[in-house]
């Protein structure tokens, strides 16, 4: 995968991208937001693929959109080429939503803007302590309800806590939003690198079958009643019980030996 505007790695099953414009505090530009967008997506068909880390370098994770690169260049579009924008950014968290594979949002430092999304949309959140993280749409006077963040924060911190987040539009401190579960761990800054990598290599080995049914329900059961969910979860975890994987849990605990999953074809097939 050749990116030009965002940096990215790969290590055995493991994809990282890196935003990398610490001057601008990892603003993002039309073209890594598309960059972005596209890659997520492609990442759909890649079959060895079991983990994506995002994080950013210097002192922010990302501070949302570059203030000359897009917010300066909106004024006077017309409204075609708004709404065509404002649809690719929702586009990104759609296709991180989609890609069945564990996401974790390693956040470095300043998250907001569209980086807060961006990290609300991750199945995990992983801070520095001086990660501090505002939806600060409101602030600048647009709606809160923007790139999917009406949709996922209720889901992550309740109603009450999504309400004040967007509705606000202010900066909490990274202990702030551990407390109400916007993240799952906050270390010092030094330790998440190592923290990360841990986090990421647990997440490869897992269940690669197990954990992209379980990524698809947690987007699918959102939507449903509590009989709808109960008829769903039968029914895929009755085809995970036909995978090899279960098995191969079951063998390595009589065997006293790790465990070793087998990859997990997009289709559904053994690999």
């Amino acid at each position: 995968m050749n990116l030009e505007h965002v940096r990215y790695e790969r290590e055995g099953g493991v994809a990282t991208f890196t935003l990398d414009r610490p001057e601008r505090l990892n603003a993002l530009t039309f073209d890594s937001y598309r960059e972005l967008t596209d890659a997520f997506c492609a990442l759909r068909d890649d079959d060895e693929l079991r983990c994506v880390v995002i994080t950013g370098t210097g002192r922010a994770f990302c501070s949302g959109g570059d203030v000359k690169d897009i917010i300066g260049r909106l004024f006077g579009v017309s409204d075609e080429e708004l709404l065509a924008f404002t649809r690719m950014t929702c586009d990104l968290i759609e296709n991180i939503r989609l890609l069945e594979v564990p996401v974790i949002a390693s956040l470095n430092g300043t998250t907001c803007g569209a980086g807060a999304v961006i990290a609300a949309a991750a199945d995990i959140r992983l801070a520095s302590e001086d990660a501090k993280i505002a939806f600060l749409f409101t602030q600048v006077g647009l709606s809160g309800a923007d790139m999917g963040a009406a949709w996922l924060l209720p889901r992550i911190v309740g109603m009450g806590h999504a309400s004040e987040l967007l509705m606000a539009g202010e900066f909490i401190s990274a202990a702030r939003a551990a407390e109400i579960g916007l993240y799952n761990r906050v270390v010092p800054g030094e330790e998440l690198a190592g923290l990360t990598a841990e986090w990421a290599e647990k997440l490869a080995a897992g269940p690669s079958m197990g954990l992209a049914v379980t990524k698809r329900m947690l987007n699918e059961e959102a939507s449903m009643t509590l009989t709808e969910a109960m008829q769903r979860e039968a029914e895929v975890q009755a085809e995970c019980m036909n995978h090899p994987d279960y098995r191969e849990a079951y063998e390595a605990f009589m065997e006293k030996r790790p465990k070793e999953f087998t990859k997990y074809k997009r289709d559904g097939s053994e690999a």
